[in-house]
C-alpha cells in the first residue's frame, strides 16, 4: 500500500472479522466468571450467559454479581475493571458492525454510516459517517490487540480465582 493511500476494503473486511472473532471469543470467557461469582458451573453459567442475549445485559450481570458483599474486593476490583475494557471496546465494535457501507463514486473512498439514531435535546442525529482510512485501520487493529490482552487477563483471574474452567 502507497503511503498515505486509503487501504482496500478488503483490508476492512479482514479487520472487520478479526475484530468480531476477538469480541466474541473473549465476551464469552464472561461465562467463566458467572460460573465462578455465582457459584454454579459451566454449563449452567453457559446458559445464563445465553439467555442474556446482549453484552450490556451480561456486563450488567457480572458486575452486579462482583458487587454482592459477598465477592472478594479485590476480585470486585480486577472484574470491573476487565469489564470496563470491554464496554470501552464495545464502542468501536459497535460502530463497525451496526453501520452500512458507501462508496464515493469519483474516488471510490470507502466509510461507514452509522445505522442508530442519536436522540439529542432538540433533534435527532442520524447517519454518522467514518471514512475507512488507515486510521480506521490502526483503531481496528489496537482494538484487536487490547481485546486479547483482556482475554489473557480473563483467564488469569479465572486460574486465580479457581472460576470453572
Amino acid at each position: 500500500m502507497k503511503t498515505g493511500a486509503a487501504p482496500g476494503f478488503e483490508t476492512f473486511l479482514l479487520l472487520i472479522g478479526k475484530l468480531n472473532y476477538a469480541w466474541t471469543n473473549t465476551e464469552s470467557l464472561l461465562i467463566h466468571v458467572i460460573a465462578g461469582l455465582s457459584g454454579t458451573d459451566k454449563e449452567i453459567a453457559t446458559v445464563i450467559f445465553l439467555t442474556l442475549n446482549t453484552t450490556r445485559a451480561r456486563i450488567d450481570l457480572v458486575e452486579r454479581l462482583s458487587k454482592l458483599e459477598k465477592a472478594i474486593p479485590a476480585e470486585r476490583a480486577t472484574i470491573l475493571s476487565l469489564t470496563a475494557r470491554i464496554q470501552k471496546q464495545a464502542v468501536l465494535r459497535n460502530r463497525y458492525n451496526h453501520c452500512i457501507y458507501a462508496f464515493d463514486p469519483e474516488d471510490g473512498a470507502a466509510r461507514s454510516i452509522l445505522m442508530r439514531i442519536s436522540d439529542r435535546k432538540d433533534k435527532l442525529m442520524i447517519g454518522q459517517t467514518n471514512l475507512l482510512d488507515q486510521a480506521a485501520v490502526n483503531d481496528i487493529e489496537a482494538a484487536i490487540s487490547e481485546l486479547s490482552l483482556i482475554n489473557q487477563d480473563i483467564w488469569r483471574l479465572v486460574a486465580d480465582s479457581g472460576y470453572p474452567n
